[in-house]
């Protein structure tokens, strides 16, 4: 009950800093609020803009999106990003999955156990029985070494970089990670993932960005149109880890092959809503060839605006938060947020038949994430 409600009171934060209607021009965050140094290595806030308007915040500290402000119906800029106005806002423990990148892992390993070439590595255990996003002090919560800079098509970028040592987390092997946002011409924010490492070890990324496209961030996203590209989903038992099942979604709450509003088939009298208050579960990326291809697409009737999501990972997954109060319907904050966090299946690495998460020293992972925004 306790970590229900610190939940709760993040999610509220992250609400009420963001509950004026977003409208006119972008109202960015300051830049100062976010200036501070963090074990010797100084903490900024870069702003990405396109000629359109297009303007994301992000702050090294977690590799970390503060807001996207993307054109409305009406010409206005609505941020679509749930975040915090200062760097102090994501001390806080419950604060840091909020538009971060997660890792080494991200989502969930059973028990805490996975076993590579042989050895079993034992991690710290942060959510029920398992290890979720990374262990006590993720990639969420460190330093990454920033660098602006324009790339050859003209895009507003920075590059982060982060070195995870050999046994950070009791992960194996030096990792090197490095994430490049852009903001392209055409209203996407791409990003660009790279790592290598010198010894074999197990990782998945992903961005835990919260995105509300309503004008006032009080709007439940019950009233946003989604369709996720995927026939399959990975059933889990009640601690969230996957079976190893791929089952279908026909016939279930979590068919979104068509476009539904996320209000009329949440919570409703299907087992897939077991152990959860909504919606936290991994898609199997429907996909013909290997490379980018759509995953997502939420449309929000009252802005008009279109989130589109495509990737190269084999899953993705769509949550809309935890916490009890936020599916009571006189709260504030009645699910108010959803995240796309596209990303590899969870507990990968304890199940031969999912894809693989390993990385072996000469490889180099590579993955790409396209967020696009239009209006209809």
């Amino acid at each position: 009950m306790k970590k229900l409600f610190a939940f709760s009171l993040a999610l509220w934060a992250l609400v009420s800093c963001c509950d004026k209607p977003r409208q006119g021009a972008p109202e960015l965050y300051d830049a100062a609020a976010f200036d501070t140094v963090i074990d010797g290595r100084a903490v900024s806030l870069y702003t990405l803009k396109n000629e359109a308007g297009m303007t994301v915040q992000i702050t090294n500290y977690g590799a970390t999106i503060v807001d996207a402000w993307v054109p409305a119906r009406d010409g206005s800029f609505v941020n679509v990003v749930l975040g915090y106005p200062s760097i102090a806002d994501y001390f806080v423990p419950e604060n840091t999955f909020a538009g971060s990148v997660k890792g080494r892992y991200a989502n969930r390993i059973a028990n805490g156990r996975f076993t590579l070439d042989g050895q079993e590595y034992t991690l710290a255990v942060n959510n029920g029985p398992n290890t979720l996003h990374g262990g006590l002090v993720g990639f969420s919560e460190r330093v990454w070494e920033a660098r602006p800079f324009t790339d050859d098509k003209g895009d507003e970028s920075v590059e982060l970089t982060y070195v995870s040592p050999d046994g950070e987390e009791n992960f194996p092997g030096t990792l090197t990670v490095k994430v490049v946002y852009s903001v392209r011409a055409d209203n996407t924010l791409a990003i660009d993932y790279t790592a290598q490492c010198d010894a074999p070890t197990v990782l998945n990324l992903t961005n835990h960005a919260y995105f509300n496209l309503n004008d006032d961030h009080k709007k439940s996203v019950n009233t946003h149109e989604m369709t996720i590209h995927a026939d399959q989903y990975t059933p889990t038992d009640s601690t969230l880890i996957p079976t190893g099942e791929l089952a279908s979604v026909e016939g279930t709450a979590l068919d979104f092959r068509q476009p539904a509003s996320i209000g009329s088939l949440v919570l409703g009298d299907d087992p897939a809503f077991d152990y959860r208050y909504g919606y936290d579960h991994n898609y199997v990326v429907r996909r013909a060839e290997p490379g980018v291809v759509p995953a997502a697409e939420v449309y929000e009737p009252s802005t008009g605006i279109v989130m589109s999501v495509s990737t190269d990972t084999p899953g993705i997954q769509f949550f809309t938060g935890k916490s009890r109060l936020q599916q009571d319907e006189t709260s504030p904050y009645y699910r108010s947020a959803i995240a796309l966090e596209a990303q590899n299946f969870p507990d990968a690495p304890n199940h031969d038949d999912f894809p693989s998460s390993v990385l072996r020293p000469g490889e180099t992972y590579r993955q790409t994430t396209l967020y696009g925004f239009s209006v209809r």
